[in-house]
């Protein structure tokens, strides 16, 4: 069995959005810390990566969100190390609402192994997989590629935005969670070019939120870059939507992200279906797919 480590956190009003539920960046956030708690607890903390020369970038997350969070809640995270590659780590996570031990969301991010002074790939070495994994580690797991967007089309909406100073995280690089927020931010701007504002849906008596979300971290943006936030939609076989994402500096991707959206009654939460007038204020900006 893997080494396991939990912490707890306690939802704080400033974390939460317009919809009185915590905003998804925040889900990064707590699984970070815990990740970062979990290295510390098992002999790897700030100092120990700070005089090898090494540290931890994240490369892809994926996260489910399953039932909100909101003002007043606490969160315990669990989590784990799935498997080890070469120079890569995929650590689990699960989140539980600690009132009811109410299973609210799941994730899993791949963490890559950098030396600091090259900003290259390096080996794990084995202490991290004893320490990790006391009763030996399992078998590689073959990496899934990020899947590949279709491409966007004409109507796709285009957010410009420089990254500012409190992007910034202590490895002098947009921190991971950012690039969510930025993302939703277009996602509302875009919905609201086709006429569409958060309070004209709330007014029609629904609102569109993330199920699933997974993003691929290639490049990192630093302070000062002038970045293109390019979002559009694709339909499912399933009826579903999903929201795809691209941020680019020049003719360079940075980071590329999907989306899973689900309709929702915001005041009982229940499922309903998207609006036929909010499909076809949208229609410019779904994807062509392929049959």
């Amino acid at each position: 069995m893997p080494r396991t480590h939990e912490r707890t956190f306690r939802v704080r009003h400033y974390e939460c959005d317009a919809y009185d539920t915590v905003y998804y960046t925040n889900y990064l956030r707590y699984i970070q810390e815990t990740a970062m708690d979990a290295s510390a607890a098992a002999g790897f903390g700030a100092e120990w990566y700070a005089s090898r020369g090494f540290v931890w970038l994240v490369r892809e997350t994926e996260i489910e969100f399953i039932e909100p969070l909101r003002y007043g809640d606490s969160v315990r995270v669990k989590t784990w190390v799935r498997n080890m590659r070469q120079a890569l780590s995929k650590r689990a996570y699960e989140l539980y609402c600690v009132a009811d031990d109410r299973l609210v969301a799941r994730a899993q991010t791949d963490w890559a192994f950098i030396e600091s002074a090259t900003g290259k790939p390096a080996r794990i070495t084995p202490e991290f997989r004893d320490a990790f994994f006391p009763e030996g580690a399992p078998p590689e797991e073959p990496r899934e590629r990020f899947p590949a967007p279709p491409s966007p089309p004409p109507g796709a909406y285009v957010q410009r935005r420089r990254v500012e100073w409190r992007d910034i995280d202590p490895a002098q690089h947009v921190n991971n969670s950012v690039y969510l927020a930025y993302s939703e931010d277009c996602a509302v701007e875009a919905a609201t070019a086709c006429g569409w504002p958060p309070t004209r849906m709330r007014e029609r008596g629904f609102a569109v939120e993330i199920s699933r979300c997974r993003i691929e971290y290639r490049i990192p943006a630093v302070l000062g870059d002038e970045l293109a936030v390019t979002t559009w939609l694709s339909e499912r076989g399933d009826g579903n939507i999903l929201r795809h994402f691209s941020i680019d500096r020049s003719d360079t991707t940075l980071s590329r992200a999907v989306a899973e959206l689900r309709c929702i009654d915001p005041t009982t939460r229940t499922a309903c279906s998207f609006p036929d007038e909010f499909r076809n204020a949208l229609a410019q900006t779904f994807a062509r797919v392929s049959a």
